[in-house]
């Protein structure tokens, strides 16, 4: 099938319902394992939980590593043994020193996604983060400066997980459905972080904190042996994926099949207001995402006064909020695009209004509102509305550049990662007594700049594909140059 277009057009404005890019065996939907592109946004879904668990277990387990435990002897008497003597700032620098790692792999992880494929690249950074989350205890016992550094290794390898996936949607989902599969995919990152959140206090408490990283260090590396197994690099690999469903993917990607002999035009890529675009809304976004990832535990802990194992169960749940909104928010996207009441460019400005206005509302709201019932409520909304982002800007590196995608999101997400260094230690700072008014100056920094990086990416964002985005290949038949 030949797709004939303008240099400039947009492939989902150029197909249409009842072309052939519908022509794909429908099944049930309890049959919807026998679609290969929906097996693979499923294993990435549970890898993302793996990616968010390994993440966010310190943040859980810092409480319990420097709290005073209480042991009861066989005799009846009672021993304090006190926990790690890390101040706030410590922890601060503790907390993130994971993003110092994970900043520097980013445009790496892009380029060798780009080049040999995102699914090694996805998978073996998630496998080595999990190997070292299982001797983190062992680094915590001998200094904190030996955990920060293992950290940092570990930030190393998880940073090349975000621009894997995208080499991998790249390949695996058709244009109409890059919203659903890629919500999918990312809402194992919210569903990890409830898991961690509730079942790390419960392990922590029967077992002591160590057992926490030895859990999730240990599912990663299970999940990684699945993902080999289950998962192949590109639809035309993959021996289970049916023909029609083979041929759906190939037609409805047209001209933006991915080859892995691709140059990339750096330097229209830094001039490209459109990146800045994606560039700025992941700033914020991430901004205010590890503000909570980080501090709400201890948040909850000094304002609520919730003890670790209540702690646990109240930060979880605005994650599993956005778990469950992530698909439905995909959907969502996906259906305005294909009834064609908005075009990309609006679906994608719209779901990012909704990313970044309405969390900032509402978290400004949590940090006055200071009631166990209200702040939960309102964070959850804050926590739920940012699901919205992976219809937003999340995906639209897919949108203006396809072949360009994987390096695109290491880009964006090295900005993106600056927030996780800094916020952490911002925070430290700030609240040091602590009290409701520190807190509230954490929260209201945040909102602010959720509100900044919604505004610019709703005036310069764009759906459309990049000039530059446009290689030129040549035909077998006549070795002409043609527009691809």
């Amino acid at each position: 099938m030949k797709i004939h277009r303008c240099r400039n057009s947009n492939p989902i404005n150029d197909f249409h319902v009842g072309t052939a890019l519908h022509t794909e065996k429908s099944y049930p939907v309890w049959m919807i394992w026998k679609r290969r592109r929906y097996v693979v946004a499923t294993m990435a879904f549970f890898g993302f939980s793996c990616v968010y668990a390994l993440r966010v277990v310190l943040s859980i387990a810092i409480v319990a590593m420097t709290a005073t435990t209480e042991v009861v002897h066989i005799d009846g008497t009672i021993t304090q043994v006190p926990g790690f003597d890390w101040d706030s700032k410590v922890q601060g620098y503790v907390l993130s020193s994971f993003f110092y790692g994970y900043i520097v792999t980013q445009l790496a992880g892009g380029w060798l996604a780009a080049k040999y494929g995102g699914k090694y690249v996805y998978g073996i950074g998630i496998a080595v983060t999990g190997v070292l989350t299982i001797i983190s205890p062992f680094a915590a016992k001998q200094s904190y400066y030996f955990l920060i550094a293992l950290r940092v290794v570990e930030g190393l390898f998880e940073g090349v997980t975000y621009p894997g996936i995208h080499a991998v949607w790249a390949e695996w989902a058709p244009p109409l459905e890059r919203s659903r599969l890629a919500a999918i995919g990312f809402s194992g990152s919210y569903a990890g972080t409830v898991v961690t959140m509730v079942v790390s206090p419960l392990i922590s408490n029967k077992l002591g904190w160590e057992a926490v990283f030895y859990v999730f260090g240990c599912m990663a590396v299970l999940w990684f042996l699945c993902w080999c197994k289950v998962v192949a690099d590109s639809p035309s690999n993959d021996r289970y994926i049916s023909d029609s469903e083979l041929s759906y993917i190939k037609n409805s990607l047209g001209e933006q099949q991915v080859s892995r002999i691709v140059k990339h035009p750096w330097k229209s890529i830094a001039t490209s207001i459109p990146v800045w675009a994606i560039i700025v809304a992941t700033f914020s976004e991430d901004w205010g995402l590890y503000t909570l990832l980080t501090q709400l535990p201890t948040f909850m802990k000094d304002t609520l006064h919730f003890e670790l194992a209540s702690t646990g169960v109240m930060a979880g749940i605005p994650y599993l909020v956005m778990a469950v909104t992530t698909p439905i928010a995909g959907k969502v996207a996906d259906s305005l695009l294909e009834r064609e009441i908005f075009n990309i460019t609006q679906v994608r400005k719209i779901c990012n209004y909704a990313a970044c206005i309405g969390p900032a509302v509402f978290l400004l709201a949590a940090a006055y509102l200071i009631s166990p019932v209200g702040t939960t409520i309102c964070m959850s909304v804050a926590v739920g509305m940012s699901a919205f982002k992976w219809s937003g800007y999340g995906i639209n590196h897919l949108d203006i550049a396809p072949q360009h995608a994987s390096v695109l999101m290491g880009i964006s997400n090295t900005f993106g990662t600056i927030p996780g260094i800094v916020s952490p230690i911002i925070s430290g700072y700030i609240v040091t007594t602590p009290t409701d008014s520190q807190w509230q100056t954490v929260f209201i920094i945040s909102s602010c700049i959720y509100i900044l990086g919604g505004i610019f990416y709703g005036v310069f964002a764009s759906g459309e594909l990049e000039p530059w985005a446009v290689h030129m290949d040549k035909t077998k038949d006549d070795g002409e140059q043609r527009a691809s």
